[in-house]
């Protein structure tokens, strides 16, 4: 049996094209009391080949927006959530998409939350708080499968 991760211990990754909204989440996380780094990619295909390259140094959960150039997010997480090393890191979608059709196809692809992301940064930051609790400290994470070797 392990035992529970400490929730300043959790490792992130967030997909995202914009370094704007991934300095507001950094910061967002610090002010929630997150201090561990987090892991900035900026596509799809960067995640992706990350997440396969090293699957033992695998995050506990990844943050992930829709709309990047090249592999987008639906396609990113249809390919996470099929791959049996990689579909039980949980994958929140936080993107700036309302539309029911996005929630939709992200929670039929296996997301395991869909956040939208408010436009001004005390939303931003609130909805990463409640985030925090919720995967950090409330949710049990999954320990990364044993590797052969």
């Amino acid at each position: 049996m392990t035992a529970k991760k400490s929730p300043k211990s959790v490792s992130v990754m967030i997909v995202d094209d914009s370094d704007d909204d991934v300095e507001a989440s950094r910061r967002a996380f610090r002010q929630a009391g997150h201090d561990a780094p987090l892991q900035h990619l900026s596509s799809g295909e960067e995640a992706l080949d990350a997440l396969k390259a090293n699957p033992a140094n695998r995050p506990d959960i990844i943050l992930l927006d829709l709309n990047m150039p090249g592999i987008g997010g639906r396609k990113t997480l249809e390919i996470i959530k099929q791959d049996s090393l990689l579909k039980d890191i949980p994958v929140v979608v936080l993107t700036s998409s309302t539309y029911d059709e996005d929630v939709r196809a992200c929670y039929s692809l296996g997301a395991n939350s869909f956040v939208s992301k408010p436009v001004n940064y005390e939303s931003f930051a609130k909805a990463i708080q409640l985030v925090k609790e919720y995967w950090f400290d409330t949710a049990l994470l999954p320990c990364p499968p044993l590797t052969k070797g």
